[in-house]
């Protein structure tokens, strides 16, 4: 079955602007899991144990460039009434075509794997199954909820968004409860040197980069915009945006609570050497002094990952259908994909063991980071061409902006790759 554009429009010329919002809301939501999935909470966690509230700054920098890019992609759908997968296709030859493809589906599976691993520890951590048979059964756990599709796209937002709220209400709760120092936080703003200079520090903000802004919800995003019968664009972009700011203003608000919690949990406690989601867990309600602290987490930690595959299917579909014209009944796409993650995760659980599993995490997320340039470069062009974009062409500031943070995310992954070899 193949995957169709929702069943959202923004009504037509209603009484009030605030009724516009309201009809535009909701499909930013499905975008805003992905940032807030295991593999954030597993680079946060390192970063803020390792490094205190240094790497801060890279969370609110890679929330405001996902911002960016996020809204180019949705004005891309409704400016061309095509996704960036379609258009790639239509533009670039064969064998481009499938290489842009192929990067897409790595960050996928990468993407999943992180949500493979973390549900796998939540499990173990609320319900003490062995963390082998968690990753078992997040084989299963995907196709019970894509059920609700069958009973409306909004139905299915709605639990997205329910699933969301939770996890920032349990994390309002851990930073209530760590305490941070104001002064302290405001100064973490401005980016670190020891960014650049460290290693260790550039990959674990590549890795926040990477688990904060994914290629594959580039193609989401434009394709739940794709084919829509919008009376006036302009208007449409501008509530669109207003959702899309919204709920990545959120994400970005629970990653940094995250790195927040880690920082003010660990790092000045004597545990900076935490790096995983299971040390973290048996370590905030001793250090915070709040009992439901490690539960919450826990609870958390489940939400997040669940939601997050639900994304991930939908965007394996688009990206799929849009690059070589495939359809996939959404039952087994996400067979495919979740069996393309659970080899590698089984592998390191078998073959290094349960304490490897968080380098595993921060690896998937560096990944995602390496294939980001494929999609942002392609993004860029296509909203800067006249002919694609017609009066929501970008401008100037616009297209360079997108090409200078295309050129600094790949300069940087170039960068890490050179260390990594060295």
């Amino acid at each position: 079955m193949a995957v169709t554009a929702p069943d959202f429009v923004l009504a037509p010329r209603p009484a009030f602007a605030w009724r516009k919002l309201l009809a535009a809301m909701g499909p930013s939501y499905l975008i805003a899991v992905g940032y807030m999935d295991p593999g954030n909470w597993a680079t946060d966690i390192a970063a803020g144990s390792r490094f205190g509230f240094a790497l801060l700054s890279v969370v609110v920098f890679s929330c405001l460039a996902a911002l960016f890019l996020q809204k180019l992609a949705l004005k891309l759908g409704i400016a061309s009434g095509r996704d960036l997968a379609s258009l790639c296709r239509e533009r670039y030859s064969p064998s481009l075509k499938v290489f842009l493809w192929i990067t897409c589906e790595i960050a996928i599976v990468a993407c999943d794997l992180a949500e493979v691993v973390g549900m796998a520890i939540a499990l173990k951590l609320l319900f003490g199954f062995a963390l082998i048979v968690g990753i078992g059964l997040t084989a299963v756990s995907t196709l019970a909820l894509l059920t609700l599709e069958k009973a409306g796209f909004r139905r299915l937002q709605a639990l997205v968004i329910v699933l969301v709220v939770v996890t920032g209400a349990c994390f309002v709760y851990e930073i209530a409860a760590s305490h941070p120092s104001p002064g302290e936080l405001v100064a973490a703003f401005v980016p670190a040197r020891r960014t650049l200079t460290d290693p260790y520090a550039l990959y674990i903000a590549l890795g926040i980069f990477g688990a904060t802004v994914m290629p594959h919800n580039l193609y989401l995003q434009s394709a739940l915009y794709r084919r829509q019968d919008f009376q006036d664009k302009r208007e449409a972009v501008r509530f669109a945006g207003v959702d899309c700011t919204i709920a990545l203003t959120f994400a970005a608000l629970v990653n940094a609570a995250i790195l927040i919690t880690a920082a003010s949990a660990f790092h000045w406690t004597g545990h900076s050497g935490v790096a995983g989601i299971e040390d973290a867990y048996r370590l905030l309600t001793p250090a915070l002094g709040a009992g439901a602290a490690s539960t919450l987490f826990a609870v958390a930690l489940l939400a997040a990952g669940q939601n997050s595959t639900l994304t991930g299917t939908l965007a394996g579909q688009i990206v799929m259908e849009g690059f070589l014209g495939w359809s996939l009944d959404p039952r087994w796409r996400r067979l495919l994909t979740r069996t393309a993650a659970l080899a590698p995760a089984l592998a390191v659980v078998m073959i290094a063991g349960e304490g490897a599993v968080s380098q595993l995490l921060v690896l998937s997320q560096v990944v995602l980071s390496l294939q980001l340039g494929f999609a942002v470069v392609p993004l860029v062009r296509f909203t800067g061409e006249r002919a694609i974009m017609g009066a929501l062409v970008n401008g100037t500031a616009t297209r360079w902006t997108g090409y200078t943070l295309a050129g600094t995310i790949v300069i940087a992954n170039l960068w890490l790759v050179a260390w990594s070899v060295a």
